[in-house]
């Protein structure tokens, strides 16, 4: 049997490392399964949301629970690390500057799979460390950021450092919507903290927020809809229902957490310091995007999560900006495009000369 008062002990000293490591918020929830939780996911799946993110589906079973990925776990410890943006994301929407292109915040710093991995990292040799100390002898723990089977929004959740709310992210009562969220599984059973109520009551802001009406109902994303996703994680053309709607947008979308009235408690002095903005990635000229080639698009992004996607496809979205730009100045480069050698990146490009040529 596990001593109580050692862990209690051990983490209260936890909370005090997680915080001088960057962390704002930090949470401890019981591993065992939710059926609740694998539920809804299944329902989700089963109307086909996640688009075509199949690495949801292809390990849906261990998604469902701690312990249904790792049985050994006992304790799910819940972090968030904030990004808050010193000014209001939508006033940024360079509305009066179309040829320019909008970044979504969190990608505006550096990679944050890195930054949380690190601090979690560090997290971890700290607690199996304190752990010998306390007389609990060598435990096993993982840690995971974004990357792995591991629903951190309802483990944050159930943690208590917010709740899950109608845009289906994590929302803070200190840091609003701004949160980078990781999680380490623990063999320790700590004390729970109690689960946070939901506190979105009949605010609508973020629903009716969307570009594209992505949330088919409160609490559901349909993904397929959403502008994050059509320029992040979806690999072909963007469909044409949605290119409108995307405006500006090169990679990401902010307005349904930029409206959530939470976010006047969020503190931009709270932001880790490498969430900092890049001076080029705030409001970056799309004629100069347009130019890149890969090599060009690797050094821009380096240390940036933008360099994920690629060099095609994001000169794919900056095509679509540019379609919706009404600058005639970009048409050079975009009739150039038009026969890159990537056929979604052609594609756009003879889209976007159309909508340029047609405009007044």
């Amino acid at each position: 049997m596990v001593n109580g008062a050692a862990t209690i002990g051990l983490k209260a000293r936890l909370t005090d490392e997680a915080r001088r490591l960057g962390f704002v918020a930090i949470g401890f929830a019981p591993a065992e399964d939710d059926p609740l939780r694998g539920q809804r996911l299944k329902e989700w799946l089963a109307g086909g949301f996640h688009g075509s993110m199949e690495w949801m589906e292809s390990r849906a079973e261990v998604r469902k629970g701690a312990q249904s990925l790792w049985p050994q776990a006992r304790s799910v410890i819940a972090l968030g690390m904030s990004y808050a943006p010193a000014t209001d994301s939508l006033a940024l929407a360079l509305a009066e500057e179309p040829s320019r292109g909008r970044i979504s915040v969190y990608a505006q710093g550096s990679d944050y799979h890195d930054t949380v991995k690190k601090a979690l990292k560090a997290l971890a040799r700290f607690l199996v460390q304190e752990g010998r100390k306390a007389g609990l002898g060598e435990t096993a723990l993982k840690v995971f950021v974004d990357t792995a089977p591991v629903m951190e929004k309802p483990l944050g959740e159930a943690a208590g450092i917010g709740w899950q709310g109608r845009h289906t992210n994590l929302v803070s009562r200190e840091h609003g919507s701004w949160l980078f969220l990781g999680a380490i599984y623990s063999e320790i059973a700590f004390p729970a903290d109690s689960p946070h109520e939901d506190r979105c009551g009949s605010c609508q802001a973020c629903q009716q927020a969307c570009p594209t009406q992505a949330f088919p109902a409160p609490y559901r994303l349909d993904a397929r809809r959403c502008i994050s996703y059509l320029t992040i994680e979806h690999k072909g053309p963007i469909p044409a229902e949605f290119r409108k709607a995307i405006g500006n947008r090169i990679y990401g979308c902010d307005d349904c957490l930029a409206v959530c009235p939470w976010n006047k408690f969020a503190d931009s002095a709270a932001r880790h310091k490498a969430f900092l903005p890049r001076a080029e990635l705030v409001a970056p000229r799309l004629g100069e995007l347009l130019g890149l080639d890969d090599a060009g698009f690797r050094a821009l992004f380096s240390g940036s999560p933008i360099k994920r996607i690629g060099r095609d496809r994001f000169i794919r979205n900056c095509l679509i900006a540019a379609g919706n730009s009404g600058d005639a100045a970009l048409l050079d480069i975009v009739r150039e495009l038009a026969s890159d050698p990537d056929p979604v990146v052609a594609e756009a490009a003879r889209w976007a000369d159309a909508e340029l040529t047609a405009f007044p």
